[in-house]
């Protein structure tokens, strides 16, 4: 996982619940008997973009080849589309297949422990690229937090959910940096005293001088994920099966629908894979 700045967020990954749906009727899923396949295609094609993205950055900043744009604007579009799209699709599987609080708290726990893994590894082996609150821990708070108030999201309005979600993925988009607002837009600094402690930089106001590779906070994040969640309540929530898109379920890349249905231990392991490949293109004298 890689980051611009000390606060910035490396490409991610989609460690949600998997996207087969079996929902017995008022459940708030729907009730085909089909995999949505489609969503497995979304997925592991950003996935393949995700990993071309560390590939290219590997290459960039640990071996020196200029990748023109990679450092600029494109880049920073890639590696944004990257995020979005797989906490945006994160969300909107939570709701995949019968409710079953527990399987979604062990789901949680399993994310979370692989994030405390990878924060173990990196400050012992490689400390200059340590990672604090990556993206597998972003997941398994979300998966967590959003299993815990499940009953109270379904109380709200699924479109009133959405919109909200989305004003305050936009608002607080910039808060890691010290500002409410999107991007350049800036509309107000926050208080200072906010930016302190171990909790706080949970939610996602880090304190000064942190520094992390990977680094998703709950601000804003937990917002763009809630945004897929009531989506998905909007679009596919209690529908019938004769009625939900035959696209969803068609197969149309076995390989990267199997590479979308397992993106955890693809995302544990292309990092090293990555590394592996790229010291023998040295060794063989093509870096």
């Amino acid at each position: 996982m890689k980051a611009f700045s000390q606060t910035g967020s490396g490409a991610t990954a989609g460690f949600d619940v998997p996207a087969d749906s079996n929902a017995p009727a008022g459940s708030g899923a729907p009730a085909p008997s089909r995999r949505l396949r489609f969503l497995d295609l979304l997925r592991g094609l950003n996935l393949i973009s995700m990993i071309a993205y560390h590939g290219a950055y590997d290459l960039v900043y640990l071996y020196g080849v200029n990748l023109p744009g990679y450092r600029g604007l494109p880049g920073y579009l890639w590696q944004q589309s990257i995020c979005w799209l797989f906490i945006f699709l994160s969300g909107f599987c939570f709701c995949l297949g019968r409710f079953d609080g527990g399987r979604r708290v062990r789901r949680g726990l399993l994310l979370s422990a692989c994030g405390l893994l990878i924060t173990a590894v990196t400050a012992l082996l490689m400390p200059q690229s340590l990672i604090l609150m990556g993206v597998l821990s972003f997941f398994g708070l979300a998966v967590l937090l959003t299993a815990l108030l499940y009953p109270f999201f379904l109380r709200i309005p699924a479109p009133a959910g959405l919109i909200c979600c989305l004003l305050l993925f936009f608002l607080t988009r910039e808060v890691p940096s010290g500002w409410l607002g999107f991007e350049s837009l800036r509309l107000c600094a926050l208080p200072g005293f906010l930016y302190r402690g171990l909790f706080m930089m949970i939610l996602g106001f880090p304190w000064p001088g942190f520094f992390s590779t990977d680094y998703f906070s709950l601000f804003p994040w937990i917002f763009l994920f809630w945004s897929g969640f009531f989506t998905f309540r909007c679009t596919l929530a209690g529908r019938p099966a004769q009625s939900i898109p035959r696209f969803l379920s068609r197969r149309l890349c076995a390989p990267v629908e199997f590479i979308g249905k397992h993106t955890l231990p693809i995302y544990m392991l292309h990092q090293p894979a990555l590394m592996a490949v790229l010291l023998l293109a040295q060794a063989a004298g093509m870096l």
